[in-house]
């Protein structure tokens, strides 16, 4: 009777030592979401998403899986995999899935997953904080067999208010204004006070983040900086990769196998040994329209830095926007990458690479007994062949449309005065 006794309490002891290690929803939540939009601002999967996926895939961080492998995300071994496994019953018994030393690991690779594989490659051209069409996109893709999928995730996300998350990773939304996770959810959130919680250690052994709460200080930023995927992924259905400063641009056409004019030509570049800044090089003709319909020009950004982030021909941008050569749009203005603007937008007062002026009247000032043409630059055309059509010189040409040079690309709009 006595060990009948001691056994029970043994057991009792065990389950509840068990029951005391069970993670809450709000708890998991509070654990990952930084690094959700951490991944965010790298990969560009929606941190709403990201974290929605971690609660449905992982029972939010208590499955059997999730606790022997750090799996966050059920992603199996298949062929390309060569790191730690695990044996795991699901739609088979013991099937592979993929073993991660820390949960940190298993969200980076389930951004690279679905930045790296063609058929999710649609959903980037998503809006990031359409967390439906993200949702229904994954289900589309085949990520998940339960057909409930969408809905699933889409209640988690609306019930925890996780978009939040994704608005704050695009720069939509100050960290201080979000909503933290309490227990007494789904009731009213409460403000966050400057307070979020920091991963600032990984446990290798065990595979746990451990946090601290600490205030944050919020800069003032107009956009959030992209970290761009490794290697060769997609933008507007357009291959493309991000190079740094320095790198050969015949290295780049030796790695993608590609003639080193086709590289120039693809990026609206003249022809330079090597890149002269971090920047995203197209690995084949870009499209004469954009993802999104519209693009509102940040600080700093010019027409070439629009027209490589939207994955869009410069010439047609400029098109679609009634611009011309060198014109930059004023910080604010809506671009149009879709179908034609409504009008011109309103020009930059400030100098862009010395170019930039208020209006299209201070750029190419003009009597107003003089008449205007506009010539659009045709395949092998040259600076001097046009100066000749025209009958006028080099140095009006280049003053009228404000050229530092003689490079001209196919399309570009040139004004001629008579």
């Amino acid at each position: 009777m006595k060990l009948k006794l001691l056994s029970f309490f043994i057991g009792l002891f065990i389950f509840a030592g068990i029951q005391a290690q069970t993670i809450s929803i709000e708890e998991y939540i509070n654990l990952y979401k930084e690094i959700a939009m951490k991944e965010m601002i790298r990969s560009g999967v929606p941190a709403a998403i990201t974290i929605a996926q971690g609660i449905v895939e992982t029972e939010n961080g208590n499955s059997k899986l999730v606790k022997k492998s750090n799996n966050h995300f059920g992603i199996k071994c298949k062929e390309t995999w060569t790191g730690p496994s695990v044996s795991h019953d699901d739609d088979a018994p013991g099937e592979c899935f993929r073993k991660y030393s820390t949960a940190e690991e298993s969200y980076i690779d389930h951004s690279d997953f679905l930045v790296t594989r063609k058929h999710y490659s649609f959903l980037f051209s998503l809006d990031p904080a359409d967390y439906k069409a993200w949702a229904y996109g994954l289900k589309k893709a085949g990520y998940a067999t339960n057909p409930k999928y969408p809905e699933m995730l889409i209640k988690y996300i609306e019930t925890y208010k996780l978009n939040e998350y994704s608005l704050i990773a695009l720069g939509r939304k100050k960290a201080d204004e979000s909503t933290v996770v309490n227990t007494d959810l789904p009731q009213s959130p409460v403000k966050q006070q400057s307070i979020v919680t920091v991963p600032v250690k990984m446990n290798p052994e065990a595979g746990q983040v451990v946090v601290v709460q600490k205030p944050i200080v919020q800069p003032e930023v107009k956009k959030p900086a992209v970290n761009y995927p490794t290697g060769e992924f997609k933008i507007n259905e357009t291959r493309v990769t991000f190079v740094t400063k320095g790198t050969s641009f015949l290295s780049i056409a030796q790695q993608y196998n590609l003639p080193l004019k086709w590289l120039y030509d693809f990026n609206d570049l003249k022809e330079t040994e090597a890149v002269e800044s971090d920047q995203l090089v197209y690995l084949q003709r870009k499209r004469k329209v954009g993802a999104n319909a519209t693009h509102v020009v940040s600080d700093g950004e010019t027409l070439y830095t629009i027209a490589q982030e939207q994955g869009i021909r410069l010439d047609a941008l400029m098109q679609l926007n009634f611009l011309t050569v060198n014109q930059q749009p004023a910080t604010g203005e809506q671009l149009y990458l879709q179908s034609p603007a409504p009008g011109a937008p309103k020009l930059s007062t400030k100098k862009n690479n010395a170019v930039v002026s208020q209006s299209t009247d201070e750029i190419n000032p003009v009597n107003s007994t003089q008449e205007k043409t506009i010539h659009v630059v045709q395949p092998k055309e040259t600076l001097y062949s046009i100066s000749k059509k025209y009958e006028v010189s080099l140095s009006e040409l280049q003053q009228w449309n404000q050229l530092n040079g003689t490079e001209l690309k196919e399309g570009t709009e040139l004004i001629i005065l008579k």
